[in-house]
């Protein structure tokens, strides 16, 4: 039994089965035992491999595309580069070097880091060491200037926690997480039907049938985003893995060591992530005021933006072993397949509607 499931035990010994919302957030932000407070879940030695861990390529076009941001921002003088949940610090560091090519951008720069870890805060500070450029860290979108911003969020929204919900006879019950007959953590479903979901939900849901699964999450975060980029200017680009319609079906996973997990076995030990609801998000960003651009799939985004352009430069100054490599992360980053990021992950851009055309989006 792992520290944190002692943890949950006696939560539930107190106050009943929790919600799989309130399991994940502390599977994954519990101050001592959580997996991100504890760990560097990256690369081929942690868990998981995100696109900045793959190739250069990948933060070096995202700061490209930032610095025309801020160009059709109308050059703001001063402005908040975000980045939510940043890893290692991989994405802004190759963004920020690819961002000189735009001189002027730099200077006009005050770079945010949201991070709830201090295990990954450690990583960011060693990554961003030496940079000529004011670095802060805050813990909450809250915490954000009231400013114009250009904000990054990669494989950020998978981890927020999510709920889920469950029809029966009666309507749809939220499923929670008790103990079961043997004594082990199980999924239940609440006694008592959720009060006017159906009301609430996306109308494909209605005709669900019995013991569909529906999966949703908070919209704080992005209507946040969605009110800010309108009010100041800006926009906030999000890559994720998910899906473009709101849909029933369980997507919640546990990964540990690039493989899938039990979400219940070891709680604090392994990552749980669910697909994200792009139609969710768009909906909340729209209705907070903010203009949305797409979802496209990554892979679309990535060539608008010119990875194919960039990956030949590279291989022409690259030995035959490292011009493999290359054009094996570019199609991992771009391609089609099981294997490949390129149609499972979507970019979808929360504008500012004044901004009009977003690049890697719009003609």
């Amino acid at each position: 039994m792992t520290p944190l499931e002692a943890d949950i035990r006696r939560i539930i010994a107190v106050d009943g089965p929790m919600s799989v919302a309130a399991f994940m957030a502390l599977c994954l932000g519990h101050p001592l035992h959580g997996y991100y407070t504890t760990r560097d879940p990256f690369g081929r030695g942690g868990d998981f491999t995100t696109a900045p861990e793959v190739s250069q390529m990948f933060g070096e076009l995202i700061g490209l595309w930032a610095a025309a941001l801020w160009q059709a921002m109308g050059t703001p003088a001063r402005l908040a580069l975000v980045e939510l949940g940043p890893g290692r610090g991989t994405l802004m560091a190759d963004a920020l070097r690819a961002a000189r090519a735009v001189p002027a951008f730099r200077p006009a720069l005050r770079v945010h880091l949201v991070e709830t870890s201090p295990a990954l805060q450690r990583f960011q500070q060693e990554r961003l060491a030496g940079l000529d450029l004011p670095i802060a860290w805050c813990r909450d979108v809250a915490e954000l200037p009231d400013r114009p911003l250009i904000v990054i969020a990669n494989e950020f929204f998978d981890a927020l926690p999510v709920h889920q919900a469950v029809k029966a006879a009666g309507g749809w019950h939220e499923r929670m997480i008790g103990l079961g007959r043997d004594g082990a953590l199980a999924f239940a479903l609440h006694p008592d039907p959720i009060p006017g979901f159906e009301a609430i939900a996306p109308g494909g849901l209605a005709g669900a049938p019995a013991g569909s699964l529906y999966e949703w999450r908070s919209g704080e975060v992005v209507a946040d985003l969605a009110r800010r980029v309108a009010r100041n200017g800006g926009a906030a680009l999000a890559i994720d893995y998910g899906h473009v319609d709101s849909a029933v079906g369980e997507t919640l996973q546990a990964v540990r060591r690039h493989a899938f997990a039990d979400p219940l076995a070891t709680p604090g030990e392994v990552d749980l992530t669910a697909h994200v609801d792009f139609a969710a998000l768009a909906r909340t960003a729209a209705r907070a005021g903010a203009r949305v651009h797409g979802p496209i799939p990554q892979g679309e985004f990535l060539r608008r933006l010119g990875i194919e352009a960039r990956a030949a430069a590279l291989k022409a100054a690259a030995t035959p072993a490292l011009a493999a490599d290359i054009d094996a992360a570019l199609a991992r980053l771009a391609g089609a397949g099981r294997d490949a990021m390129g149609e499972l992950f979507k970019a979808v851009a929360v504008a500012d509607p004044k901004l009009g055309a977003v690049a890697g989006f719009d003609s």
